[in-house]
């Protein structure tokens, strides 16, 4: 199920250009894009998917498989509301893995069987390992939000597998990117232990759970419960998100959201609110269980109040971080925020590995 809704290109330019260039995309291209750009939804020239997909498609016929990958990776975004959506995704994945051999580190896609409801559903994952790592290292199981998807944060899943001594294992939380199933609370936390015991399965047992964006609500669900080793929580909603009025979402986030609940239309503020204030980790921030957390963001984030990074300052094993100056997820001060992850991964790895030889 899926729709499409009022976008503003322009505005989604202006919130997600840093972003664009960060992340490997020429600065001359992108700009390019954004003044062929005029309409969010046309699969025709002046159309988001259809300008993006043009500089892609001129980026694999160069033999530039990365570039095409991430601007298909644009081509699609925010969500999979129609068949050129789709089918951009389609053209990212198999860029992506044409552009696998030059990824500098160890790679492989995996179509897991993961259990749900009673059943199992089709869960792919991309597995990133150090050509030198050991087959018993630590992993580091990590997703993307409701908008960026496990390809779209290949960078950082590459760099950390080639400097943090981890086996990554990337994946699209539920309800976006090659998920099966919609988002809702108990189905992603019952989908996200099956993928933290397939974590275990590949390495020393140890397992690092790190969710950026709505990917950091199930982070910070799984290192509140401590079903994790430890949990890094980058710009995730925990509860005030949760509780806002939902005609205030920005960016055209009511729609994303809407798509990833798996509304087949435009849902009203009463039917989204309805829906998503179900994801409150309230009973579980009440408890005393978690596993060493580090939990971070920008502090002038329009999509998640500074509290749900706040609230656990004080918290036991617990390190906080919002970064001034900055937004969603920090992406104008991206070093700066990466550093401060890498950092405290190093640190909370090493105690985790005296811990399990003592």
């Amino acid at each position: 199920m899926s729709f499409q809704w009022p976008v503003d290109a322009e505005d989604l330019f202006g919130e997600r250009y840093p972003q664009m260039v960060n992340t490997g995309l020429p600065a001359p291209d992108v700009d390019a894009v954004r003044t062929a750009i005029t309409a969010m939804w046309p699969d025709a020239p002046g159309g988001w998917v259809y300008e993006w997909s043009a500089l892609a498609a001129d980026y694999a016929q160069q033999g530039s498989h990365q570039l095409s990958a991430l601007a298909y990776g644009w081509a699609k975004f925010p969500t999979l509301a129609d068949a050129s959506k789709r089918a951009a995704m389609h053209h990212q994945l198999e860029q992506y893995l044409l552009a696998a051999p030059d990824f500098g580190v160890g790679f492989r896609r995996d179509v897991l069987q993961v259990p749900y409801r009673g059943a199992n559903t089709p869960t792919p994952v991309h597995v990133f390992s150090a050509p030198d790592l050991p087959d018993d290292a630590p992993v580091l199981l990590a997703s993307g939000g409701v908008d960026g998807w496990k390809m779209d944060m290949h960078t950082l899943f590459v760099l950390a597998a080639a400097t943090a001594r981890v086996r990554v294992v990337a994946f699209d939380i539920p309800g976006t990117g090659e998920s099966a199933v919609p988002m809702t609370p108990d189905g992603g936390a019952e989908i996200i232990s099956g993928l933290i015991d397939y974590s275990r399965s590949i390495g020393n047992g140890v397992v690092v759970h790190l969710g950026i964006s709505m990917g950091g609500h199930y982070s910070a669900r799984s290192g509140l419960t401590g079903e994790v080793d430890a949990a890094i929580v980058f710009g995730g909603p925990v509860e005030a998100s949760f509780a806002k009025d939902t005609s205030m979402l920005h960016f055209g986030m009511d729609g994303i959201i809407g798509n990833a609940l798996g509304f087949d239309h435009r849902p009203t503020a009463d039917e989204l609110a309805a829906t998503f204030g179900s994801f409150t980790l309230r009973p579980l921030l009440d408890q005393d269980t978690n596993t060493p957390m580090l939990v971070l963001n920008g502090a002038d984030d329009v999509h998640v109040p500074a509290h749900d990074t706040m609230i656990f300052e004080g918290r036991r094993d617990t390190e906080v971080h919002l970064i001034p100056d900055t937004g969603h997820c920090a992406t104008t001060k991206l070093p700066e925020a990466i550093g401060l992850i890498f950092d405290w991964l190093h640190r909370t790895l090493k105690t985790l590995d005296v811990k399990a030889n003592s």
